[in-house]
C-alpha cells in the first residue's frame, strides 16, 4: 500500500521551502481505526505529508534527480488534531546541509490558522531513478501544481 499525502502543491522556491495542501478525506483507510468512532489523521500520517513535501522540493530542485528520504526528527510537537473534512496547509523550509548529500528541514500543518505539528527533520538525498520514473514523477509534479502545459 502506498500513501499519497499531499494533494496539492501551492508554490514552490527551488532548494529553499514548498507549501502544500493535504485534504484530510473520510474515506482514507487509516481513518477507519485511528479511533473507532472518533477519526483522526494519525500524527505520523502529518509527519510523513510533510516529509513527502520535502521530496517533491528535492525532486522539483534537482530537475528530478534526486529525492529526499527521512533518517531522524531532532524535534517534533503536536498541538491537536486534524479531522475528516480538514484542510492541512503544509509547509516546509530548508535549514542546513550537513554533509554531502544530508539535508536538515523544518515543517509545520497548520489547519485553518492553527498549528497542529511542527518538526525539525533531517535525512538523505538520493537518485531518483533508484525510487521512480523520474518523468513519470515529473508529469505528476505538473499535475500537483497544476502546471498542465494546457
Amino acid at each position: 500500500m502506498r500513501y499519497l499525502l499531499v494533494d496539492h502543491i501551492t508554490e514552490w522556491k527551488a532548494g529553499e521551502s514548498i507549501r502544500g495542501v493535504k485534504n484530510v478525506a473520510m474515506s482514507e483507510d487509516f481513518l477507519e481505526f485511528h479511533f473507532p468512532k472518533n477519526p483522526i489523521m494519525p500524527g505520523v500520517m502529518l509527519l510523513e505529508a510533510i516529509t513527502q513535501l520535502t521530496g517533491w522540493l528535492e525532486a522539483a530542485s534537482s530537475d528530478f534527480t534526486q529525492w529526499f528520504l527521512i533518517s531522524g526528527v531532532n524535534k517534533c510537537s503536536f498541538y491537536g488534531f486534524a479531522f475528516p473534512g480538514d484542510q492541512v496547509e503544509l509547509r516546509v523550509e530548508f535549514v542546513s546541509s550537513p554533509g554531502e548529500n544530508r539535508k536538515v528541514f523544518k515543517g509545520t500543518g497548520m489547519v485553518q490558522g492553527k498549528k497542529k505539528i511542527a518538526v525539525e527533520f533531517e535525512g538523505s538525498l538520493v537518485p531518483f531513478d533508484e525510487l521512480e520514473d523520474g518523468e513519470e514523477q515529473r508529469r505528476f509534479f505538473d499535475l500537483l501544481t497544476r502546471n498542465l502545459g494546457l
